[in-house]
């Protein structure tokens, strides 16, 4: 959930954030990560270099307007080459994420270069998804962009998880950049419900993924789903959790 504004340090806050009972161990994971996390939270101001920035817009022939404010909760330059990097060598048919913004974006447009594929995006905001929708706009790009409320998350995951109803099987590629730790900071973990319907071959990235929150999500799906194989890329401001289904 990521707009082209300059935004401020913490997440935006979101009425269905009122529909979830935290629990003392709720409260305690949300205190106590989000005591140590800090630093993350901090690095994470810091969006990318202006020069990552341009070879990005230069690769996608993107005029440098296109991206002007990075950084605190928004996608880096790290993540967004990473996409641009996947799309543009694998042409997938279907990408989904979980948190519109600057990554749909760069994804429409990577697709777009590559003449197919289907980008389907999901937030909570609905002013967010009508300023992504016309950000895309003003570049000629489109994506399959959906505002669903936040409901309780599925399987035995805590926190709140996106309302979205059915999805196509054989997604290429997920892309997860919410809900917002504030909620819950193991919340995202929640997208494992939808890891059946990843191709052989499919990729997860998870953002924020060097959060001590999202290293233990990470350390969860590897148990859990042992058909994938998940590392932790520590490079950019964030650092990325990048899983490949292999069977």
């Amino acid at each position: 959930m990521t707009s082209r504004e300059s935004t401020q340090l913490l997440p935006r806050a979101h009425a269905d954030e009122a529909h979830f009972e935290r629990e003392w161990q709720d409260w305690a994971a949300l205190l106590g990560i989000g005591a140590v996390q800090w630093p993350w939270l901090l690095r994470s101001l810091r969006g990318g270099t202006k020069t990552e920035k341009r070879q990005l817009l230069e690769r996608l022939d993107l005029p440098i307007d296109a991206l002007p404010n990075l950084g605190s909760w928004k996608a880096d330059t790290s993540l967004l080459h990473k996409i641009t990097d996947r799309i543009l060598h694998t042409k997938p048919w279907l990408v989904v994420e979980f948190g519109a913004g600057a990554s749909t974006l760069i994804a429409a447009r990577a697709l777009q270069i590559n003449g197919s594929g289907r980008l389907i995006s999901f937030d909570q905001h609905a002013d967010f998804v009508d300023a992504t929708r016309q950000w895309l706009a003003d570049h000629g790009l489109s994506s399959d962009l959906r505002c669903v409320p936040l409901v309780e998350s599925p399987g035995h995951w805590r926190g709140l998880w996106y309302d979205h109803g059915p999805l196509p099987d054989d997604i290429d590629l997920m892309l997860i950049d919410g809900p917002c730790w504030t909620i819950h900071p193991l919340g995202r973990g929640a997208a494992a419900s939808l890891f059946d319907k990843i191709a052989i071959g499919g990729m997860v990235m998870l953002d924020d993924g060097a959060r001590p929150g999202e290293r233990i999500v990470r350390r969860r799906w590897a148990k859990m789903h042992p058909n994938f194989d998940f590392d932790l890329v520590s490079d950019g401001t964030k650092g990325t959790v990048i899983g490949i289904r292999h069977s």
